[in-house]
């Protein structure tokens, strides 16, 4: 009887050991951040980004929609949107389904208009539910960098947090992959390691190959027609050399990005920063 009373203090002592341990590893080991992926879209290219995202985390998505939907015809969003832009007018949008109090990271997604956030974007960050939040850009454009974009976001919402963000031409969308690796990479969110990329060289003359280059890049994009290179930097990477123009039209300075594969791919451009 004796003996079997210490094999049983024994047996509770080792579960009280080992609950003990578990508890401790789970202090060790940091929650798993809550994210959501918050985004607007009206031809589906920044949905179609959105939904890479929550297919490589396993976060929760939500739509952002308007009361007064916008049209899909290009023409009239430009028009409206301007109409709006001009007027200070802020479109009203549908009530949001998540809580964003309840997220660690919120994504928030856009496509580019006038060389920043979409219109819509403008009336959320109004309402201050991104206020102290931490928040990646992720945005599709014609061209525009989202540099002005990122500004423009922390100008806007007080105490906002902003550790990446990553912008896609919507020609380029078989790139976004890539893109968007690096960026929840460089966050934790997946497993991966980036490579490491070395700065641009010091601005220079462009040579002849690289003004051919140049002007390959943006021949196919009207809105930079008339648009030379004025001086330009450079860095090797895995896929080829990433070129850093900065290019001049009509007396308007403006950084051009450009990348030139190694499989011999026309030299195309990622962003435009004016």
């Amino acid at each position: 009887m004796k003996k079997l009373v210490l094999m049983m203090l024994a047996g509770l002592f080792m579960m009280s050991c080992a609950s003990k341990q578990n508890a401790e590893q789970q202090a060790e080991e940091p929650a798993a951040k809550k994210v959501l992926v918050l985004y607007f879209s009206i031809t589906n290219t920044t949905k179609q980004m959105a939904e890479y995202i929550q297919q490589k985390t396993g976060a929760d998505m939500e739509a952002i929609e308007l009361e007064n939907a916008y049209s899909t015809v290009y023409d009239e969003i430009i028009k409206r949107s301007g109409e709006e832009r001009e007027g200070n007018v802020l479109p009203e949008l549908k009530s949001l389904k998540a809580n964003l109090a309840d997220y660690d990271i919120i994504f928030l997604g856009y496509p580019l208009w006038f060389g920043t956030y979409a219109q819509p974007i403008k009336t959320l960050l109004a309402s201050g539910v991104l206020n102290g939040k931490t928040v990646v850009p992720f945005c599709t454009s014609g061209s525009s960098g989202i540099k002005q974009s990122a500004t423009d976001l922390k100008q806007a919402v007080q105490g906002i947090q902003m550790p990446e963000c990553v912008g896609v031409r919507s020609s380029l969308m078989n790139k976004m992959p890539a893109a968007v690796d690096r960026v929840l990479i460089s966050l934790g969110l997946i497993e991966g390691q980036n490579e490491a990329l070395a700065d641009y060289s010091a601005q220079q003359a462009p040579t002849a190959e690289e003004t051919e280059i140049f002007n390959a890049a943006i021949s196919t994009y009207p809105m930079m027609n008339g648009t030379t290179a004025v001086s330009v930097g450079s860095r090797t990477t895995s896929l080829g050399t990433d070129y850093k123009f900065v290019g001049e039209a009509n007396g308007a300075k403006m950084d051009v990005y450009v990348t030139k594969e190694n499989s011999g791919a026309a030299p195309y451009f990622t962003a435009v920063d004016r």
